[in-house]
C-alpha cells in the first residue's frame, strides 16, 4: 500500500505569527481563570480557531456592543484599535486586555506622528479591515485608504503625499504602487511598513511550493495575508488549492503517489494544518 499514499509535508514556517500567538495565549490565560472573556471582533481571521476558543468561553462582540458593557474585561486582538475604542472603554469602566501586535502599534504611532505634522496620508490596505480601521483612526479617519492603485486614478491628490502600508500586504505590490506614484510626479515619502514575518514568508514560500506536485494552502476566507500568500504559492505552483477546513479537501484532486505540501497564513493554526495532513494521509 505504501506507494499509493500521498507524501505530505507541512511548511514549518507557516502558522501563527508572534502577534497572533501573543493574543491567543493572553485569551487562554484569562479564559482558564474567569471562564469567559469578551473579544472585540474575531480574535484571528480563522473560523476554526475562533470556534475552538468560543468553546472555551470566548465571546466575540462588535464595536456597537462595547457601549452596552460595563465593568467587564475586553480583549483587543493583534490587529489593534482606533482611539475611539479606548475612549469608550474608559467611559464604561471596561478593562482592556490589549494584545495589539507591537508591529501594528509602532505603525499606528508613525501614522499619528505624520498626521500631527499635517502630512497627506495614503494607506495601502484593505477597506474595512480591522487593522486598517485602527490605522485610519489615528488620522481622524482623514487618511485615504486604497487597495488598488486604480482607485487613485480620478482622485485629486496634493503634490506631497506620505504612503504607508497595512502590515500584511504584498511587498511586491507595495513597491509597484510606490513606483507608479513617483511616475505620476508626486513628491512621495514611502514607508514600507510590511511586517517582516509576513514578507519573509513571501520570500520562502516559492521555494517550498515548487518542491511538490500539489500544494494545499490552508487559510480563513477573511485573512488578507492568506490571500497574498496563496497567490505566491499559486504563482510558483499552479496546482495549489485554497481550503479553509478539512471538509474542503473533497474539492481537490490528487493522484496516486503525489507529493503534497501544506502551507498556511499567519492566522492559520498549526493544529489545523496537522488535521489536513492526517486527512490527506488517509486518502
Amino acid at each position: 500500500m505504501g506507494d499509493y499514499q500521498l507524501k505530505v509535508t507541512i511548511d514549518q514556517d507557516s502558522g501563527f505569527c508572534f502577534g497572533v500567538v501573543y493574543a491567543i495565549d493572553m485569551a487562554e490565560e484569562i479564559l482558564a481563570e474567569d471562564g469567559y472573556l469578551y473579544c472585540l471582533g474575531d480574535i484571528v481571521h480563522n473560523d476554526e480557531e475562533v470556534e475552538r476558543l468560543k468553546a472555551k468561553g470566548l465571546r466575540i462582540i462588535e464595536h456597537a456592543d462595547l457601549a452596552s458593557l460595563s465593568n467587564e474585561k475586553v480583549l483587543i486582538r493583534a490587529h489593534g484599535e482606533a482611539p475611539d475604542t479606548y475612549r469608550t472603554a474608559l467611559e464604561n469602566k471596561i478593562t482592556l486586555i490589549d494584545a495589539s501586535c507591537p508591529v501594528v502599534l509602532k505603525l499606528q504611532n508613525r501614522i499619528k506622528t505624520s498626521f500631527d505634522a499635517n502630512e497627506k496620508i495614503l494607506i495601502f490596505g484593505k477597506h474595512g479591515h480591522a487593522e486598517v480601521v485602527g490605522l485610519q483612526g489615528q488620522t481622524n479617519n482623514e487618511a485615504l485608504v486604497f487597495q488598488d492603485i486604480a482607485e487613485l486614478d480620478n482622485v485629486e491628490l496634493p503634490e506631497n503625499i506620505t504612503l504607508y502600508s497595512q502590515t500584511t500586504k504584498s511587498m511586491e505590490k507595495f513597491y509597484n504602487i510606490k513606483d507608479q506614484l513617483l511616475e505620476r510626479g508626486y513628491n512621495l515619502k514611502a514607508n514600507d511598513t510590511i511586517c517582516r514575518q509576513v514578507s519573509n514568508r513571501d520570500k520562502d514560500l516559492p521555494k517550498f511550493a515548487t518542491r511538490f506536485d500539489k500544494v494545499v494552502f490552508v487559510s480563513g476566507q477573511k485573512s488578507s495575508n492568506g490571500k497574498v500568500l496563496f497567490e505566491v504559492c499559486r504563482k510558483h505552483n499552479p496546482n495549489t488549492y485554497f481550503i479553509s477546513s478539512v471538509s474542503e479537501l473533497q474539492n481537490c484532486e490528487f493522484s496516486i503517489g503525489d507529493t503534497v505540501g501544506i502551507a498556511g497564513a499567519t492566522s492559520t493554526p498549526m493544529w489545523l494544518m496537522q488535521d489536513v495532513k492526517a486527512a490527506l494521509e488517509k486518502l
